[in-house]
């Protein structure tokens, strides 16, 4: 059965934070962005962070293929059962925010499957700026964007980047090769987002996926509180 939630505001608890039978279902993160901007590379390290702390799975969304869901197992982040894929066969954004039947499907299975869980994690496919989640299907999400793809990103807005819960800056390393002002980046994030979080990563750090971890945490205090 599929369950109908209605978004109460950051860090609450939804009428639906209990299954039908009872047990608190898991904590459900959208992650969304531009094509190439580290959504899999992101979850992947979250997966790792994670894993040895809480009961986490993930839902993968691509066009025609299962292509993030076998990076993910190949990279062994999680256990196969625990990792399904989504063919959503239109653009992206459908499948995570219009008719989201099929996503909604596949969270439900897997708890099913391998609950009780504390965290799904759902990536979308790789969409445009407009790109955003149903809360019907998740409880809060995060956009990635990436510095190659120009420092301009946050200046142009869009609702991923303004109305996010979590909007990430990915690929910092890369910012003295591609002439990206991470200040610039971080001046504009701000004015688009006031006071909604922004955080800035490198993934081929050790600990670069750290400031992601750190505000998911606080998410799921809030949602077992």
């Amino acid at each position: 059965m599929h369950l109908d939630h209605t978004s109460t505001g950051a860090g609450a608890v939804s009428a639906d934070a209990t299954r039908p039978d009872g047990v608190r279902r898991a904590l459900r993160v959208g992650l969304g962005g531009p094509v190439g901007s580290g959504k899999t590379a992101t979850v992947a390290a979250l997966c790792r962070a994670l894993r040895d702390h809480l009961s986490l799975a993930v839902v993968t969304n691509d066009i025609y293929t299962r292509e993030d869901a076998e990076f993910l197992l190949r990279h062994a982040v999680l256990p196969p059962e625990r990792i399904q894929a989504v063919e959503t066969g239109a653009c992206p954004h459908t499948a995570i925010r219009d008719d989201i039947s099929a996503n909604l499907e596949a969270v439900e299975d897997l708890e099913d499957a391998v609950g009780p869980l504390d965290l799904i994690l759902v990536e979308s496919g790789g969409d445009n700026l407009t790109a955003t989640f149903s809360k019907g299907l998740v409880d809060a999400q995060i956009f990635v964007i990436d510095v190659a793809g120009g420092d301009d990103i946050p200046r142009k807005g869009g609702p991923g980047v303004s109305t996010s819960d979590l909007l990430v800056v990915n690929k910092t390393d890369l910012a003295p090769h591609v002439g990206s002002d991470l200040g610039r980046m971080a001046r504009d994030a701000k004015e688009q987002r006031g006071e909604l979080p922004v955080v800035f990563t490198s993934l081929k750090s050790e600990d670069g996926v750290e400031p992601v971890v750190r505000w998911l945490r606080g998410r799921l205090a809030a949602w077992t509180a």
